[in-house]
């Protein structure tokens, strides 16, 4: 009986401790960690962050570190709001005096390290960031962390690990890892790590002379990731390898892999359903908090997103973005409760976040055994065993490149694609070959849009004089081969007008050295014509690809100079530009540059694996159950009176106007879904158009623009730009076809031959012919009336003069 009643009172206590199924008991003690800040933006971030911490049954306690000055805390109403060590504030550095909030993390963590009690009762830590949504129980040793081996997400824009950034502030640069987000480590690790995490933080903060995209990956150029430079490099010095996972977090938005569950939520950037949308960075001063009963925007219901999408991975993508916000406004409205709000009136909304339906979504997610992949960041010496969670064969690097100008054409186009890299998973780095003269270098403004490697400009070639910027792709290739320090095994060539859906890797598209693959374009028919026999040796060895294209970098190596002189060749080759040779519909000489990699790929005996479920035109209808990777929007497209073609926004500077943005396609839920075929290929011109958008959005917040309510445009004006925008669209129904498409317009233009129909079909032309004509026929009048004057009036004088 003794013995049961000993039983039951551990059970009790065990109950009270959390029932989360883990005891804290050494060696398997965990603590969370997070920081923040005394402003009303982390104060709802907070609020999010504990409810989820409590609803995912995390184990053992959470802290939050604090850092506030003395007189943010006088006005400070949050205190009751978690768990919290306070923390001198390091926002503005006591000894340089500069401004950099981000160093308050690491500064936190060594105060937390120092001062709290906590820290000499733990084994393992858990470190999260304040925008985050726990969804399952963070356990480290189940993520396979190890002393000396911290488990930690994937951040593979951290490009200056594998360049001379490293070289510069740690002695170990091969020990440098590209990782944050969620860390999971043993204290004795973070004890070791935590004052060189501050102190390079320091350290890169201070190094203004390489705080550039090209070295650091950060788009603004403005060291606001130093500090996650500060932990990669205090890592490398006290030899710390983490294993690094893509699965265990996922930003709203991304869409996760198959069969993978994400156990943590990072809301870092905006993300939507359908026409809803949520950006952290609009709430920036928003004291959602202690404002009873405001929540923020409800989203769409579950039974509105199952219209969506076929896909299913697609369809969880979504389904993860209802999560994350319910999730913040499921615990906002108990936050509300727990600071003596009254009881909020009934909604259709609230009462969905306390259905069963809610609850069942939002269970806690566990990790199942070998459902997560965690990589070796490398070898730690020969003699190491190869982990039992590593893969057997890694996967090469990969490196992803696409040609541009110096004009606003191509940046909101860069905009866009490089928007939709960080969204699709894209592994490996991203780089802008950004052709330029001179003259234009000095006006240009975009030098942050991307990470960016400079190629003089060949828009005018240098020897012939010949005008044709397309020759810029393979130049620029050719100059980055040569200029660059390149360490991937494959490279992606893209076009500026294109966006990605998905990871294009080599792995499962089946590229090799000897054997690249590509997208088809059929209507190259000068490979099967005189065209390819004069121009190639191997005529019979000549593919007709182009678009998008996957080629080892030795391949790449021996061909780039062929692509670039087999160009030159055809382009010069004016007896062969008529239509019935080239397939260009122009008979221009246009498509010379496409030409030039089909025949140069041949004169190598480069065979492509041609693939067709790679790329769309937006437009055409998809084959049912494929998941293309990318959208080229080189034609025009339409969804009802909607229409969007790149062409009509080439002198449109969309990028450095603030909230400058495109027509908003229409909303997915108003489509006719009497036709599938129709439906899903208006979806998917739909997404195009929303991403571009978002894309803009997303850059104009980050280029802090005003509140667009401040503005002094109005919205007759927008309503108007818009209705234009619609009035002048054209769309060809041609395009509702399954096959690829002869493009009007080369996607790496920049300065295309005039359509000679198209022209003359456009209202725009008529309207002005007319108003010409209009004025002509004035003209003739008064010149024939005042000739008439003119006449009587000498005869009235030869008649009064012959009078006398």
């Amino acid at each position: 009986m003794a013995t049961l009643t000993v039983l039951m009172l551990v059970g009790f206590l065990f109950w009270i401790d959390g029932g989360s199924g883990l005891e804290q008991e050494a060696p398997y003690r965990i603590h969370t960690l997070f920081s923040v800040e005394c402003q009303n933006y982390f104060d709802w971030q907070t609020v999010g962050l504990m409810h989820s911490f409590k609803k995912a049954q995390q184990p053992g306690p959470i802290t939050r570190l604090l850092s506030c000055t003395d007189e943010e805390k006088k006005n400070y109403r949050g205190m009751h709001l978690a768990p919290t060590l306070e923390v001198p504030s390091m926002s503005k550095h006591p000894k340089t005096g500069d401004w950099y909030p981000a160093i308050n993390k690491p500064a936190g963590i060594v105060h937390w390290l120092k001062y709290s009690k906590d820290a000499d009762n733990v084994d393992w830590v858990v470190v999260l960031d304040a925008d985050m949504i726990i969804r399952g129980p963070i356990i480290p040793w189940e993520l396979g962390a190890e002393k000396g081996r911290p488990v930690a997400a994937y951040y593979g824009y951290l490009v200056g690990c594998d360049n001379i950034l490293a070289k510069l502030h740690t002695k170990h640069p091969e020990l440098c890892d590209k990782v944050g987000g969620l860390l999971a480590m043993h204290i004795d690790d973070l004890r070791a790590l935590a004052p060189l995490w501050l102190s390079k933080t320091e350290e890169v903060r201070e190094d203004r002379t390489h705080w550039g995209t090209n070295f650091t990956g950060d788009i603004y150029g403005t060291g606001w990731i130093s500090e996650m430079y500060g932990y990669s490099f205090g890592a490398a010095e006290v030899g710390l390898r983490h294993k690094i996972s893509e699965d265990l977090m996922i930003y709203p938005g991304y869409i996760p892999r198959k069969g993978i569950e994400p156990i943590l939520i990072h809301y870092g950037l905006p993300f939507s359903v359908g026409n809803w949308s949520f950006s952290k960075l609009d709430h920036h001063e928003d004291d959602i908090v202690y404002d009873c009963g405001r929540l923020f925007p409800e989203p769409p219901y579950p039974r509105e997103v199952r219209l969506m999408a076929s896909d299913l991975n697609k369809k969880r993508a979504l389904f993860l973005n209802l999560e994350c916000i319910n999730t913040l406004n499921e615990g906002l409205l108990l936050q509300h409760a727990a600071n003596g709000c009254s009881k909020p009136k009934w909604s259709r909304y609230l009462s969905f976040l306390k259905s069963k339906t809610f609850a069942d979504l939002t269970r806690p997610k566990f990790l199942a055994p070998g459902s997560t992949e965690t990589k070796e960041a490398a070898n730690q010496g020969g003699n190491q065993e190869q982990a039992v969670d590593e893969p057997e064969k890694p996967h090469p690097k990969m490196h992803t490149i696409f040609s541009t100008e110096c004009t606003p054409y191509f940046d909101w186009q860069t905009v866009g694609l490089v928007h939709s890299f960080h969204l699709s998973g894209q592994p490996g780095n991203i780089t802008r070959l950004l052709s330029c003269t001179d003259e234009d270098l000095k006006r240009y403004a975009g030098h942050d849009l991307a990470p960016t490697h400079y190629v003089p400009s060949m828009s005018r070639h240098p020897l012939t004089d010949d005008w044709y910027p397309a020759i810029n792709k393979p130049a620029a290739v050719l100059h980055w081969l040569n200029h660059a320090d390149i360490d991937a095994e494959f490279i992606v060539i893209l076009d500026a007008d294109m966006i990605l859906r998905g990871p294009i890797t080599p792995w499962e598209f089946k590229a090799a050295r000897g054997r690249p693959v590509s997208t088809p374009y059929d209507y190259l028919i000068g490979c099967d014509n005189e065209l390819a026999k004069l121009h190639t040796r191997h005529p019979d060895a000549c593919d007709k690809v182009g678009g998008v294209i996957i080629m080892h970098i030795d391949d790449l190596r021996k061909f780039a100079l062929l692509w670039l002189h087999k160009t030159e060749e055809v382009r010069a080759d004016k007896a062969h530009y008529s239509t019935n040779i080239t397939g260009d519909i122009y008979a221009s000489g246009w498509i010379s540059e496409m030409y030039g990699y089909s025949f140069g790929a041949a004169e190598l005996k480069l065979r492509h694996l041609i693939n067709s479920k790679i790329l769309i035109y937006p437009g055409y209808v998809p084959e049912p159950g494929v998941k293309y990777r990318v959208f080229h929007y080189g034609l025009e497209f339409k969804v009802g009176n909607w229409s969007f073609d790149k062409a009509n926004w080439r002198d449109t500077d969309v990028v450095n106007k603030c909230w400058a943005k495109f027509p908003y396609p229409p909303d997915p839920l108003t489509l006719d879904r009497s036709n599938e075929d129709i439906l899903q290929r208006d979806l998917l011109s739909i997404e195009c158009g929303k991403t571009l958008n978002d894309a803009l959005e997303l850059h104009h917040k980050k280029r802090n623009c005003p509140d667009p309510h401040s503005l002094s445009t109005s919205k007759h004006d927008t309503a108007k730009e818009d209705s234009s925008s619609r009035k002048f669209g054209r769309f060809d129904g041609s395009n509702a076809v399954r096959s690829n498409p002869v493009p009007t317009k080369n996607s790496e233009e920049t300065s295309p031959p005039v359509p000679k129909d198209g022209l003359f079909g456009s209202l725009r032309f008529w309207v002005v012919a007319l108003w010409m004509i209009s004025g002509l026929g004035f003209l003739a009048v008064m010149f024939m009336v005042f000739s008439g004057r003119k006449s009587k009036g000498s005869k009235s004088k030869t008649y009064r003069s012959r009078r006398r």
